[in-house]
């Protein structure tokens, strides 16, 4: 007998999860469906789980802004008990240089102010007090070890730095994906893992009646939601949905480093660090390390890979961004051993992700989200169940675009503004920052 379900969430990281619990809490019969085994287990387990409060734009901030707000009461927004195993968010603050790069942090200051995000403003020697280990000097623009002048100083010292207090990181990304999954399961919501959709079932007029897995079983709803991370190009050419899309995603290949962390007791007390000067962001990290990733400046080349073959192995890009890092940090210990993590970015062209519906009808996308999507996923999981309940209910969102309002921050966001009609958002940093 075929299974039929009032809707399919295609993925179980962390947002195709929050998506199948916030379509549950509006009564819809759900379905995730992930060809691996366990939610989280992908791309959200190899997440940074950075949260933050800055992007480049108001709309980006915002979201961000409000899904602080879940994050800081992650219990209680999943309704789990005490005896559950729950992410725990480290709320340790974010420090962002101003420098040259993003305009000294002019605009990210003037978003904060609009939407009511507390910052401090550090000056160098408050930064040298706080962090007496960082050479403070610019190495502008970012440069890899074979180009002429790098480790060289350019000229001058940063403009300080931003910090945000309201900002950390989440202990365990790929729980926060189970507890999502735990939250949906008891309301009904169902997820079924080691299950491969290879085709999109549609009725006669075009519309999807549902999926069918490799095993051959036929699964019907009236609703697909593509969440399916680095395949999300893969499952939206299947569904015959990429006609009308003014942006694309891809999936890019990712190297997170983990080196010995340089400074007695940062582990316990440091907090998130930004800085576009050497285009690195840090964290602490388990096991007394510190963490260190791209942002992606332009001497990194992007790499597109075939999320089903692609080498998990460390690349030269692990060196480069522990020796980048080092030009901050000149103690900072790096090991012959690689260690951190490889992943697969889902990346949309202006790396602003795409929460939207498609031209098939009960076919919907919540992708392009990696690298700077984590934190916002339980409020993109209410948006989309929002944006799907309000088209089922009749409303063309692409016409007449549904507009969210977040509890938390009180403000109305148009969801149009993540459209795939969108043209190419130029106020993007076109890299992990958003």
């Amino acid at each position: 007998m075929t299974e039929q379900y009032d809707a399919i969430v295609i993925g179980a990281g962390v947002i195709g999860s929050a998506v199948g619990l916030e379509l549950a809490r509006k009564g819809y019969r759900t379905l995730n469906i992930d060809k691996l085994p366990a939610a989280g287990y992908g791309s959200t387990s190899g997440s940074c789980a950075i949260i933050r409060t800055y992007y480049s734009t108001v709309d980006g901030s915002a979201l961000a802004y409000e899904g602080y707000f879940y994050w800081k009461n992650w219990q209680d927004y999943l309704g789990l008990d005490d005896s559950d195993d729950i992410a725990v968010f480290h709320e340790c603050g974010t420090m962002v240089m101003k420098v040259e790069a993003n305009g000294y942090m002019a605009r990210a200051k003037d978003i904060a102010d609009e939407i009511g995000v507390s910052y401090e403003e550090w000056t160098n020697n408050d930064i040298r007090q706080k962090m007496p280990h960082y050479d403070l000097r610019c190495y502008h623009p970012a440069k890899r070890p074979e180009d002429d002048g790098f480790g060289e100083p350019t000229g001058g010292e940063v403009g300080g730095a931003l910090f945000f207090p309201q900002g950390g990181y989440i202990n365990d990304p790929a729980l926060s994906a189970q507890n999502l999954r735990a939250a949906a399961e008891n309301l009904g919501g169902k997820f079924k893992f080691n299950a491969e959709i290879v085709e999109i079932n549609k009725n006669a007029d075009g519309s999807v009646s549902g999926v069918t897995l490799k095993d051959g079983t036929r699964i019907d709803a009236p609703i697909v939601v593509n969440v399916a991370g680095p395949h999300s190009a893969k499952v939206n050419a299947m569904a015959g949905a990429l006609d009308d899309m003014k942006v694309g995603t891809r999936p890019y290949k990712q190297e997170v480093v983990h080196v010995p962390m340089p400074v007695e007791g940062w582990y316990e007390n440091g907090w998130v660090t930004s800085d576009s000067d050497i285009c690195c962001y840090t964290r602490p990290e388990k096991g007394n390390f510190l963490l260190i990733g791209s942002e992606d400046p332009p001497c990194d080349h992007q790499i597109e890979v075939d999320p089903d073959d692609w080498d998990r192995n460390f690349s030269e890009q692990w060196r480069v961004q522990a020796l980048r890092m080092a030009q901050r940090i000149p103690s900072l210990g790096i090991p012959s051993q690689m260690k951190g993590v490889t992943e697969l970015y889902d990346v949309a062209d202006d790396w602003i992700p795409i929460y939207d519906k498609s031209c098939v009808p009960g076919f919907y996308m919540a992708i392009g989200s990696s690298g700077n999507q984590y934190k916002n996923a339980p409020v993109a999981g209410k948006m989309m169940a929002e944006l799907i309940d309000a088209e089922r209910k009749g409303r063309d969102h692409d016409k007449d675009p549904v507009q969210f309002h977040m509890a938390y921050t009180g403000r109305n966001l148009n969801i149009g503004f993540f459209s795939r009609l969108r043209e190419i958002n130029k106020d993007s940093t076109f890299s992990v920052l958003g």
